[in-house]
């Protein structure tokens, strides 16, 4: 009996101690299970680094590399500041009555030369945009024009505050002016110059730089409103808009304006005949542009003269596609460039690539409205004029003039060569390919036997529709147009009221069809012209 209590009593505390055992083990589940939800003292120091970190990029005063000179990049995805439809960019939808055009794959990475895939359209739903570039911080000093008198209210001539700003960061070096975000600035004519300026300068734009609209501001006439000169390592960059308020020159020149009073007309006759650029660079090594928005300027909005390493991403320029004169981005004189992943809209040319330009890249841009990208026009008024090694490629066009186009006069000398046109896509474009060795914009010029001579121009995945001529080429008949090559292109007709719909046109033009075209173009000669004796690059130009 005592053996059986003492069984029962041991088995009893077997049971007692496995039940503690069990409550331990839950009880430390538990605790595992609520410790992991909240955040551990290293994981906690961890956030509050990279908060630091964050906000850092958003001061203007941290280190920043000092620029590279341009390089080639490839598409990439994501969201970007600027690639909004932009308000006088029509939709990018296409016709009702645009046939259809199978879908273009997406472009391939890199520039290569070979067999290239068309573009896919960058605008338009569904579409990834180019990827915003990480804000380049600035090194050294901040001299923010507020803190030199500015009043950034849109009405108080903010000029000398600009001016005393410039002037610190001139003398400093490596430093950054900024502009700070939701004011208004109202800033005249001005010149941020070199060449005793120090290098690596950002001007970091984050608010709104206002043109004056007073026709005293203007004087008898400028060629450009805000100029930075003979500089090395110039960074503007930001967020921020330009606004040349040009429809103080422009809106008058619409006939069919009905809002147009006699009051603006009388405003209008006291400005100058002289419109001036929004923003031009002269003179310049190293620059970069990035981010910022240009709008309504009165001529050209963004002009590169005599400038070496030039680097354009992620701008956004715009103007009424009635304001004359309005190129987007005119370079002239001006090597190793690189304009990417930019939204242009205006009056005039998007790009504009004139004499003296060499190793120009341009890719992943959206055109319209506009009158395309030109090259030219070159040889005005009997000059010489040199292009060469220009590589567009990778762009949409919406609705505008032309689309990549060559336009020399007559009676000039030099050369165009070495130029690539590849990957682009057109939507309801009157002229998509133009050479034209016969350009004149006035009513008549004379006819003249000299011309700008044009070589080695390939057309590689020209795809979309045309709504007056797939093709004009329209070359000397002193110097023939040589070495045009077609590879891919396919436009086909979309009828517009109003435009009547036109055949290919070649006159004097030599080269080689890679594919057959859509539509044929047969009347484009196989080959070389006789007695083509053309010289070399060097020896012309």
């Amino acid at each position: 009996m005592k053996l059986r209590a003492k069984g029962i009593g041991l088995l009893l505390l077997l049971v007692l101690l496995a039940l503690c055992s069990t409550i331990e083990v839950g009880e430390a589940r538990r605790g595992k299970h609520w410790r992991s939800s909240r955040s551990s003292p290293g994981s906690s120091q961890l956030k509050k680094d990279k908060g630091k970190k964050s906000s850092s990029r958003r001061q203007y005063g941290a280190n920043r590399p000092g620029p590279k000179p341009p390089v080639s990049s490839t598409p990439s995805s994501g969201a970007a500041k600027g690639n909004h439809q932009n308000p006088y960019q029509p939709s990018p939808s296409p016709s009702p009555n645009a046939p259809d055009i199978p879908p273009m794959p997406s472009p391939a990475n890199g520039s290569r030369h070979s067999t290239p895939e068309p573009p896919a359209p960058s605008c338009g739903k569904g579409q990834q945009q180019p990827s915003q570039p990480p804000p380049a911080t600035s090194q050294g000093a901040v001299f923010n024009v507020v803190d030199f008198g500015a009043k950034g209210d849109g009405v108080t001539d903010d000029t000398k505050a600009f001016e005393g700003a410039w002037a610190a960061a001139c003398k400093k070096g490596a430093c950054t002016v900024l502009v700070p975000p939701e004011l208004e600035f109202l800033v005249g004519p001005i010149s941020f110059s070199g060449p005793y300026c120090k290098s690596n300068i950002v001007f970091q734009l984050e608010g709104t730089i206002l043109a004056p609209t007073s026709a005293k501001s203007w004087g008898s006439g400028l060629l450009q409103w805000l100029e930075f000169t003979k500089l090395n390592g110039m960074v503007i960059q930001g967020n921020g808009i330009i606004n040349g308020r040009g429809q103080q020159w422009w809106t008058y020149s619409d006939t069919e304006d009905e809002d147009d009073d006699d009051t603006y007309d009388v405003e209008f006759e006291r400005m100058p005949q002289i419109k001036p650029t929004a923003l031009r660079f002269y003179g310049s090594f190293n620059v970069v542009v990035a981010g910022i928005t240009i709008v309504n300027s009165s001529q050209c909005h963004l002009k590169f003269d005599n400038c070496q390493g030039v680097m354009v991403h992620d701008l956004t320029i715009s103007s009424p596609e009635n304001s004359l004169n309005t190129d987007g981005i005119h370079l002239q004189n001006s090597k190793d460039v690189s304009i990417h992943h930019t939204n242009l809209a205006c009056g005039d040319d998007c790009i504009s690539i004139q004499t003296g330009c060499s190793n120009i890249n341009i890719h992943n841009v959206n055109c319209g409205p506009g009158h395309g990208i030109s090259i030219g026009g070159l040889g005005r008024d009997n000059t010489k004029a040199c292009v060469s090694n220009v590589t567009v490629r990778d762009v949409n066009m919406f609705r505008t003039m032309n689309g990549v186009r060559i336009k020399t006069w007559q009676g000039g000398v030099g050369l165009v060569q070495d130029i690539r046109f590849s990957n682009i896509q057109v939507s309801e474009v009157q002229t998509p390919i133009i050479i034209d060795q016969f350009y004149c914009d006035r009513s008549t010029c004379r006819n003249q036997t000299s011309a700008v001579a044009v070589s080695g121009v390939q057309y590689e995945n020209i795809r979309g529709t045309f709504t007056i001529k797939p093709v004009h080429f329209a070359c000397s008949d002193s110097l023939p147009c040589s070495g045009i090559s077609l590879t891919g292109v396919q436009l086909r007709p979309v009828q517009v009221p109003h435009y009547h719909l036109n055949n290919p046109f070649c006159w004097q033009a030599f080269g080689e069809l890679y594919t057959p075209t859509v539509p044929p173009i047969a009347c484009l000669q196989i080959g070389k012209p006789a007695g083509n004796n053309l010289q070399s690059y060097d020896d012309i130009c």
